[in-house]
């Protein structure tokens, strides 16, 4: 995990300067529309249970919930989300890994196709960087729900891979199919995690300079900054300088 830590906080760092709160309540929205698909049961649907647990995390409001789960019921108007995932090279060849929620794929793939020319980079087919990174899941408590020691044997005790602690969080990552199970007894002890999701961790991460990195921030901004996109993965080593410097 390493450079994992460092990339977080920047993430953090970056959320807590959002200033278009609509935008993330529309992702978050989403995510529970398409959840909800699933089964409108939160206590048979696992992906619903997180969905809204992350949206109660970012303060969304109740109805903004309750709304977003009708459309997926049928009981409200709304559009059909599909998950498409896309794939590319940004600058210095670091690999990148867009997943998003969309109602109009063509739309959805024009626009970062675009974003990712004009960061220098271009769109590849599906599999072309996939197999840089590890699918795994990942749960996220924040570092004042439990110390480093207690998080690290309640996750391995219910059955994660591994845990470690940074100056925020707790980041327990579990195998796919292990996800769910982990989280639920990890809620049972901690309550709701601030995050519980399907990440992709970099097999082997990229060394680039500083202004290499501040290119790929460039896009990665572009690409969340569109409704559509859900998450953005690179395998950049965000080492301490590059931290240092994206924070200035």
């Amino acid at each position: 995990m390493a450079g994992h830590s460092q990339f977080k906080n920047i993430m953090h760092r970056k959320g807590a300067q959002d200033k278009k709160r609509a935008k993330i309540f529309t992702k978050l929205a989403r995510e529970i529309t398409v959840s909800a698909k699933i089964s409108d049961d939160i206590n048979s649907n696992p992906r619903l249970r997180a969905a809204i647990a992350a949206a109660r995390v970012q303060n969304m409001p109740k109805d903004n919930i309750d709304r977003a789960i009708k459309k997926a019921t049928g009981a409200g108007e709304g559009d059909n989300y599909e998950e498409v995932r896309y794939e590319g090279y940004g600058t210095a060849g670091v690999a990148v890994i867009v997943e998003a929620l969309t109602d109009n794929r063509n739309r959805t793939a024009s626009e970062v196709r675009a974003a990712f020319a004009k960061s220098g980079g271009n769109l590849g087919e599906t599999g072309s960087v996939g197999f840089m990174f590890n699918r795994l899941g990942e749960i996220v408590y924040p570092v004042d729900k439990a110390g480093a020691d207690e998080m690290f044997e309640a996750a391995l005790e219910a059955g994660a891979a591994n845990a470690e602690t940074d100056d925020e969080n707790h980041i327990i990552e579990t195998e796919i199919e292990d996800l769910n199970a982990v989280r639920e007894a990890l809620t049972e002890k901690f309550g709701d995690p601030e995050s519980s999701k399907l990440v992709f961790r970099a097999v082997t991460e990229a060394d680039i300079s500083v202004e290499q990195a501040q290119s790929i921030m460039k896009l990665v901004d572009v690409l969340e900054d569109n409704d559509d996109v859900q998450n953005v993965w690179t395998n950049v080593n965000w080492t301490d300088e590059i931290v240092a410097a994206l924070d200035n």
